[in-house]
């Protein structure tokens, strides 16, 4: 049997071959760059109610609030990565500046950056905690939180737009809230200058209440949608103080209302927004806590507890957005 001699490669091919391999591995990293740039993961906290002296109340589990928020920073740091954690207001439940200290002191064993806004049970009307001092806390145990304002944007990530909302009363006693007439303009100034971009509000006091509560919800929330309308691309909205779990789509804005950690269901939200030029999709989760003998104890303090647990697509859904016309 005649044996054919196996050519060998020659130095001009092993030197195409090489180059055509790197070529391909640049394409794919390149893809899979590309890829990882147009997908923004957050977990967002809000009503922690964190509380290092209080009892039980009928309905919120103070005594635990230290426990619920470790587990939650637990979850998140083990289930990453993420770009950002945010805290959507009530981060303690007495607006106290050492019970603020204390809150910072647990949300920094997070491992990813965080960002917080401010809810009702944070600012004190006649008290030391004013919005000014709530920002300074946090900027001086924070340094993302070195911020002009109690209200704030940032890019996390081109082609992305974080604004984070000061929706507060503080020149009277109410659960009510608003977006003040000079707020207001900034509002509009941000969503001009990032026409182009996906929007993200973080805001305590909701634009869209997930259930009625005349008593909570925002006076001007018409005239803020009125002007969120305006933005063409997809519009993502992240709001608590309602301890229920929602998520609302109208054309291309959704609204995602986060429960809070110390009353039922115990748990916090994931959302990660995939944004290309042609549709964005929003897949949204809901973590419930480990501390499952508390979270079945905080149940029975309720009455209605299925209202603020929401039905499956208010709490694990893809959602898809599209530039609107």
């Amino acid at each position: 049997m005649k044996r054919y001699k196996k050519k060998s490669e020659s130095f001009f091919s092993k030197i195409v071959n090489f180059f055509l391999t790197i070529l391909i591995a640049c394409a794919i990293g390149s893809q899979m760059c590309t890829a990882a740039n147009n997908n923004l993961r957050i977990a967002q906290i809000s009503d922690a109610h964190f509380s290092s002296f209080e009892d039980n109340t009928s309905y919120k589990f103070l005594k635990k609030s230290g426990d619920l928020l470790s587990d939650a920073i637990f979850q998140v740091n083990t289930s990453g990565p993420y770009d950002f954690v945010v805290f959507t207001g009530d981060l303690i439940n007495v607006p106290k500046v050492e019970e603020l200290e204390k809150f910072t002191h647990y949300a920094n064993n997070l491992i990813y950056p965080w960002y917080a806004i401010a809810g009702n049970h944070d600012i004190s009307i006649d008290g030391p905690l004013t919005k000014r001092k709530f920002l300074d806390v946090l900027a001086n145990n924070n340094e993302n939180m070195n911020q002009k304002n109690i209200y704030y944007a940032f890019t996390p990530k081109k082609g992305f737009r974080v604004i984070c909302l000061d929706s507060i009363i503080d020149y009277k006693l109410t659960a009510n809230g608003e977006i003040s007439n000079e707020e207001f303009l900034w509002l509009k100034s941000e969503l001009d200058e990032h026409s182009k971009d996906t929007i993200v509000i973080c805001t305590h006091v909701p634009i869209i209440e997930p259930y009625s509560s005349s008593n909570h919800k925002m006076l001007n929330d018409y005239e803020v949608r009125r002007l969120l309308k305006t933005h063409k691309n997809p519009l993502i909205v992240l709001q608590g103080h309602y301890h229920g779990v929602k998520a609302k789509q109208d054309e291309n804005m959704l609204v995602v209302s986060c429960p809070s950690l110390v009353t039922y269901p115990n748990a916090f939200r994931v959302i990660n927004i995939n944004s290309n030029k042609n549709r964005t999709l929003v897949d949204i989760y809901l973590k419930e806590t480990n501390l499952k003998d508390i979270q079945s104890r905080s149940k029975l303090r309720l009455i209605g507890s299925e209202k603020l647990y929401g039905d499956e697509e208010d709490r694990n859904a893809t959602f898809k957005l599209g530039r609107k016309i």
